[in-house]
């Protein structure tokens, strides 16, 4: 709530306690004091509204509209009713009736500064730029501050970036933006640094570069100070949209030699040398040779320049900056790349790498920054490297077990370097089974040794040797990949558990995720959620049976993209009062790269699904379900055209060679991948909420189907999804095919592959295929559809041999103990996963044809009773819903027993003793007996869950008797 100042009037100070208790929590005492004071004072409207604002707050969402607009339509005018329905409406995400709010209190008081400036920030946050901009001009004919004048200019501007027509921004709003701010300009009114800044936004949007260097060059430039270098910034990229590489060579000269540690300046350098290089460019005879000053225009020159960067670091007696040294090496990678000669005159990569290590070595940034320019040694060169950074490693002897330590923390992060290098440069994946796993026992043991220094370190600070642990798992992982031994998984999961006891901030430990979810479900992960990335969590958790995890990971994340459009309007609204009107178009941008979202797509999706198979037809009928996520099948909300993915692929850190990472194929495939099990997600669920929407009135057999709130269920939109999610499938099928291997620190496969191989998808649409056939069935009645009920039975009889084809796929033991060790089969819990879904689906269509048969039924044995017929065939639809209800009675009991079998098995699995071999210390034995068990309960989680929703499913059986 916003505090409230000093007592103006009576009414404050009566006001006074139910602010207090809203802005409390206490919102039930808000509301019986409000109730007390409209009792004694039944025309103080802010009262009502604080009373609104407590019912909004204890979840009465109707009643508290209901009293807000009894306010609302008074057009209130007091400020105290305005600032309480200006935070109710917010609540309520509802900003457009704060609009209304202030243009009617503007109507009544027309020169209210305060309310016209209200007025225009409410439009703000709905997006009415144009209203933004009559608003502003209305509020500077009231008050003429500048401020609210270039309100109004940019306003003009987000109408240009907003609309959908380029030519229309480029012909009407940013011609009429540049023109008001000329006239500023002409009468000598421009105050502010922003107002030059829009002024440049203006021109640049315009493609007036000439125009918009002159603005920076002139006058109005030396008001551009918040930023430093901002017009030197400012001109450089105007110099390289004009292409006048000469000044753009010749600034960025200039600039290096004021911060010689600046690396775009480095990049720009070498670009517009290039560039000038291949355009002979030659100076002019006579006069500067650019208007920045003297140009570069030869390698001999760049060459005597870097040279004279270095010369100038080297007479420092400390604190030498790292940019010269990394910007000799990339004008040698230039000049090869152009296979120029003269790189040899710049010296061998391998001694200046040698000599930068010596420099640097004991800095962590050291490793990323040599990484970059490992390219430049030959194959031959690599052993060579290594060897010689060893040498300027200082450790102590080797001790008993053969392995030489640092003496404190410079050494170990040189040696940390070296180590990490060695990997990035492939020779630890050189080395054979033997070699790996005493690489494994050294790094171990750099890592332990490095604790001693960390020993004063906060919780939350990370070890000095972490990075040794997390080599030594990342060899483990190797190991396992090349040779299968399941022990290898173990032995680096009880690593991470080890280093997670002494540095439990580290999220590289905290969310081993490739190798946890391998290995197990979920481990302690609620506490995780917030060190990575939600999706990861989001992806596992329902499949693998962790409801409740799913459901709180879907929560976060639909949460975080919810508050996305409330907080970027803030930050619009702030950066209209303090003229950074440069963010603003950053912002908005900021909102809609969210608002697409992949994951927010995901997250929604999943959210609806997993409320309708854990909810549905259990505590709610699924057709109030279906309508209390106001989910129309008929409409596809998701804009898949614009779809963005904005995963962090590189979160996880990784040293392999460049032939072992990430490339861009791999991103493509798993965004193909995310996005194809979306649409399979999306049509399921738009198909479930067709088939909640079928209704059938007992009277008027032939008429339209309509749902409880009107919205019609035609067969044509069912037909079309069907349709697509049959196109989907084949897609999807086509695309596993293919069958990318991703690395292993990569993208997160989805659901896609398992979910085909396990057969749900095709068993839900055969599934969602037969309220087709029933409708049909429904319109011709039994006597005349004898064609059309065997098609009906032989459906009926194809979908119970599909879902135990999927039972079947499900047995088997999840932690299956083969010569003393344990080998995890998380993929039988994902299929019993799948087989539950499917099972809930199937339930709600069974339901549906239940809805129709009954009728039909019992309309033939009022025929038979008329005709007095003794006949007891009985048609084979119903025959066959009949046996098919009843056998699925049985696949739930035969799931239901499986699930009990596997929690009996699993808990009488003794994990830690079986063997591990390798591990001699009982500290380390404890650590993977850790990691055992939490694989153990995380299986046991996962079962629990599952058996309960099955339950609850077989339960509803009894309604589909007929």
């Amino acid at each position: 709530m916003a505090a409230r100042g000093h007592v103006q009037d009576p009414n404050d100070r009566r006001l006074r306690p139910i602010y207090d208790y809203l802005d409390n929590g206490n919102n039930k005492m808000a509301i019986q004091q409000a109730d007390k004071l409209l009792k004694k004072h039944k025309d103080l409207h802010c009262a009502k509204v604080l009373k609104a604002i407590g019912l909004q707050r204890t979840g009465k969402q109707d009643e508290a509209f209901t009293l807000a607009q009894e306010v609302a339509v008074l057009e209130p005018t007091d400020d105290n009713s305005l600032q309480a329905l200006t935070i109710l409406y917010r609540e309520m995400h509802r900003p457009e009736l704060v609009t209304k709010l202030y243009e009617a209190a503007v109507r009544k008081v027309p020169t209210s500064e305060e309310y016209h400036s209200h007025l225009f920030m409410a439009y703000a946050r709905v997006g009415e730029y144009k209203k933004m901009q009559q608003a502003g001009m209305a509020l500077y004919k009231i008050v003429p501050k500048n401020p609210y004048y270039f309100w109004s200019v940019m306003s003009l501007v987000m109408q240009a970036i907003s609309a959908q027509d380029e030519k229309l921004s480029q012909t009407m709003f940013l011609p009429l933006a540049e023109r008001m701010v000329e006239k500023m300009v002409k009468e000598e009114k421009i105050e502010a640094e922003a107002e030059v800044q829009l002024y440049f936004m203006i021109l640049e949007r315009l493609g007036k570069y000439v125009e918009a260097l002159e603005v920076v060059q002139g006058p109005l430039g030396e008001k551009l100070t918040s930023e430093l270098q901002s017009r030197e910034n400012k001109c450089m990229m105007l110099y390289r949209r004009l292409e006048r590489w000469a000044e753009c060579n010749a600034l960025s000269c200039k600039l290096l030699l004021k911060n010689p540690d600046d690396w775009q300046f480095y990049i720009l350098y070498f670009d517009s040398l290039f560039y000038l290089i291949d355009q002979s460019w030659a100076p002019p005879q006579e006069g500067a040779h650019s208007a920045e000053g003297e140009v570069h225009a030869s390698t001999a020159q760049a060459i005597s320049f870097m040279e004279d960067r270095i010369v100038t670091e080297e007479a420092k007696e400390s604190k030498h900056l790292r940019g010269p040294y990394l910007a000799r090496l990339e004008l040698i990678r230039r000049l090869r790349e152009r296979s120029c000669p003269e790189a040899q005159q710049l010296g061998e990569p391998l001694e200046l790498m040698f000599q930068f290590f010596v420099k640097f070595g004991d800095k962590p940034c050291c490793i990323t920054d040599l990484e970059i320019f490992l390219d430049l040694f030959t194959p031959d060169q690599h052993v060579q490297f290594i060897n010689r950074l060893m040498e300027a490693v200082p450790l102590g002897a080797p001790g008993e077990d053969g392995v030489a330590l640092p003496g404190d923390t410079r050494a170990l992060q040189r040696h940390l370097c070296v180590t990490q290098l060695s990997r990035s440069l492939g020779q630890q994946h050189a080395l054979n089974t033997e070699g790996k796993l005493g690489l494994i026992k050294e790094l171990k043991a750099h890592y332990r040794h490095g604790l001693q220094f960390g020993k004063s370190c906060l919780k939350t600070e990370l070890q000095f040797s972490d990075m040794y642990c997390l080599m030594a798992a990342h060899v483990y992982i190797d190991l396992w990949l090349e040779t299968g031994d399941q022990n290898m998984l173990w032995q680096c999961l009880g690593l991470l558990e080890e280093g997670l006891s002494h540095s439990s901030s580290n999220a590289q430990f905290n969310f081993p995720y490739p190798l946890y979810i391998y290995m197990f479900p979920i481990s302690s992960w609620r506490h995780l959620i917030l060190n990575f990335k939600e999706y990861l969590l989001t992806r596992y958790a329902e499949s693998l049976g962790q409801f409740a995890a799913a459901s709180q990971s879907c929560n976060f994340s639909l949460r975080f993209f919810h508050s996305n459009q409330k907080d970027t309007s803030e930050y619009i609204i702030q950066a209209y009062k303090y003229g950074a009107f440069e963010k603003i178009p950053e912002f908005i941008a900021f909102r809609n790269r969210l608002n697409h979202s992949l994951h927010f797509a995901q997250a929604r999706t999943e959210r609806m699904l997993l409320d309708l198979f854990l909810e549905a037809d259990t505590s709610s009928p699924l057709e109030e379900s279906v309508k209390s996520m106001s989910l129309c099948p008929e409409e596809d909300d998701i804009p898949w055209d614009s779809l963005r993915d904005n995963r962090d692929l590189t979160v996880l850190v990784s040293w392999n060679p460049k032939d072992r990472q990430l490339n861009e194929e791999h991103k493509q495939h798993s965004l193909e991948d995310d996005t194809l099990w979306l649409r399979l997600r999306s049509l399921t669920l738009r198909l479930i909420g067709c088939v909640s929407a079928l209704t059938h009135p007992p009277t008027s057999r032939n008429s339209e189907k309509t749902t409880e709130n009107g919205v019609a269920a035609k067969p044509s939109s069912l037909q079309s999804l069907l349709s697509q999610l049959e196109n989907t499938l084949n897609q999807a099928t086509q695309f596993t095919e293919k069958q990318l291997q991703y690395p292993f620190v990569g993208p997160v496969p989805s659901r896609l592959a398992q979910a085909l191989s396990s057969g749900c998808c095709q068993c839900q649409l055969s599934s969602l295929q037969l309220p087709l056939h029933l409708q049909e069935l429904e319109t011709a009645g039994l006597d005349e559809s004898t064609e059309l009920q065997t098609q009906i039975s032989n459906l009926f009889k194809s979908l119970a041999v599909q879902l135990q084809d999927m039972l079947e796929k499900c047995k088997g033991d999840l932690l299956e103990v083969k010569d003393d060790q344990s080998k995890p089969q998380q993929f039988l819990l994902e299929n019993l996963v799948y087989f539950v879904e499917t099972v809930c689906i199937v339930l709600w269509v069974s339901n549906y044809c239940g809805s129709v048969l009954r009728p039909l039924k019992s309309s033939l044995q009022k025929k038979k009773k008329k005709k007095k017929e003794v006949s007891t065939v009985t048609p084979p639809v119903l025959s066959a819903y009949q046996e098919f209800s009843s056998s699925l009675q049985s696949l739930l009991n035969q799931a239901l027993e499986h699930i009990k079998s596997q929690e009996i098995s699993l808990t009488a699995l003794k994990l830690g003793a079986l063997s591990l071999e390798g591990q001699t210390q009982s500290e380390v034995r404890t650590f993977t007996k850790t990691a055992m068990d939490k694989v153990q309960s995380s299986y046991l989680r996962s079962l629990q869950e599952i058996g309960e929703l099955l339950k609850k499913r077989a339960d509803t059986l009894k309604s589909l008797k007929i």
